[in-house]
């Protein structure tokens, strides 16, 4: 069985090799292993623009909305937070375009941290630009602070991680409004949304924390298995 082409989003950053520093598309390894792992080709998406998002989408079988700095707060005409790390504006219209045909065209969907928050600007929702303000703690920003995720049985993402799912995902950024077509599928235990999932898509899931970084491979499994 031929492996299914898989599109991970990336970002322009300066990197060194030999002697060279310059500009390079780059991605955290950690994608691409758990899109082969699951059974996956992966291939880099840089962010090059709009023009080219349902180029892509036409040429993929799926598309992981990787992690990365928050999404700018005009993105979604919100007030931007001067605590926030500065936003890639770019690389937010480059990958909301991208979200938008993929949700036109049935593509299947994993939305990785930033990407679950890119999809939801992408399907008109809004974000809290800095969480800690909000819940006066810094509970969810605190790397290393392992909590448990509710996930709701019923949902893709419970199918594939059952309904309770320890994770480490540090954040500062949150889901405020839910976008058109969205649903809350994962909380954690003060009701922060954590999950979400398209409403009638073939697969379209955002989780809030990093599940290319662990052993359990049974998300990455259940998105392979729809985008074939």
């Amino acid at each position: 069985m031929s492996r299914p082409l898989i599109g991970i989003t990336s970002y322009f950053e300066a990197a060194r090799w030999g002697d060279w520093v310059r500009e390079a598309v780059l991605s955290p390894p950690s994608y691409a292993k758990a899109v082969g792992r699951a059974g996956g080709a992966p291939v880099l998406v840089p962010p090059l623009g709009p023009q080219a998002a349902d180029d892509y989408v036409r040429g993929l079988k799926g598309i992981v909305l990787a992690g990365g700095v928050p999404v700018g707060a005009d993105a979604y005409n919100g007030e931007p937070d001067p605590r926030a790390q500065e936003p890639q504006a770019q690389r937010d219209r480059s990958e909301l375009a991208l979200a938008r045909a993929a949700v036109r065209a049935d593509l299947p969907i994993l939305a990785v941290a930033r990407g679950m928050h890119v999809l939801n600007v992408a399907q008109g929702g809004t974000l809290i630009p800095w969480l800690p303000e909000v819940l006066d703690s810094d509970r969810h920003a605190e790397p290393g602070g392992a909590h448990t995720i509710q996930v709701s049985v019923s949902s893709k993402l419970g199918k594939a991680v059952g309904d309770r799912v320890e994770v480490n995902a540090p954040h500062h950024q949150s889901v405020r409004r839910l976008g058109t077509g969205l649903l809350a599928v994962a909380w954690a235990e003060d009701q922060i949304v954590e999950g979400v999932e398209l409403q009638g898509h073939r697969f379209g899931v955002g989780v809030q924390w990093h599940p290319e970084r662990g052993t359990d491979t049974r998300l990455f499994d259940a998105f392979i298995e729809a985008a074939r």
